[in-house]
């Protein structure tokens, strides 16, 4: 063998190592943003259990404000139907409505000292606003892990491989800017 022909052949040799290794790459990074979203979807199917229960306690108390159990109900069908079409750009606003009905259940809840005595309810609410807890930290990974794989599907010589095996961008998950905001409990209550 000639010298001109080993070093084309340890030329293509090297370069297809290497789009193996780029291949791999992006195979692990497709995979984690697999696995974030599934660890989100199991944290949001707890809480749409969760909910029901909470309402029931809260239905308990004739007085307590229906528009505002009517509210959560829907916001959790919208939050399930998105969840299941992984439908991310519908899922965070109804993830925002969904929060905003829950702040303004438990922000009502504050006028009811027989419903904050409840031990069910305040387990209810414990258990809720860990879940959200969870929720906020799996979605920060699942972004990174997203963004991640973005930033590798556009940069040279990665998106060659990219494009070759269709490796797609994976949406973000973002809640509105009104989920970032504070609760203006002077508008819950009227005053």
């Amino acid at each position: 063998m000639s010298i001109p022909s080993a070093i084309t052949l340890g030329t293509i040799l090297i370069a297809a190592i290497y789009a193996v290794l780029i291949y791999n790459g992006l195979v692990q990074l497709k995979h984690n943003v697999a696995k974030a979203w599934s660890n989100i979807d199991v944290l949001l199917k707890q809480r749409h259990d969760e909910l029901p229960k909470l309402i029931e306690v809260c239905r308990q108390y004739a007085r307590f404000e229906q528009s505002t159990l009517t509210r959560v109900i829907d916001a959790r069908a919208q939050v399930a139907s998105a969840r299941e079409r992984h439908d991310l750009p519908a899922l965070g606003e109804a993830e925002d409505s969904l929060r905003a009905g829950l702040s303004h259940l438990f922000a009502l809840a504050e006028a009811y000292p027989e419903l904050r005595t409840n031990e069910h309810f305040m387990q209810l609410q414990t258990r809720i606003a860990a879940l959200e807890n969870a929720i906020a930290d799996r979605r920060e990974w699942y972004n990174e892990s997203a963004n991640l794989q973005n930033i590798r599907i556009e940069q040279f010589p990665d998106l060659i491989v990219a494009r070759l095996f269709r490796f797609g961008s994976q949406p973000l998950l973002e809640f509105a800017m009104n989920e970032k905001r504070d609760v203006d409990i002077k508008a819950l209550f009227g005053a």
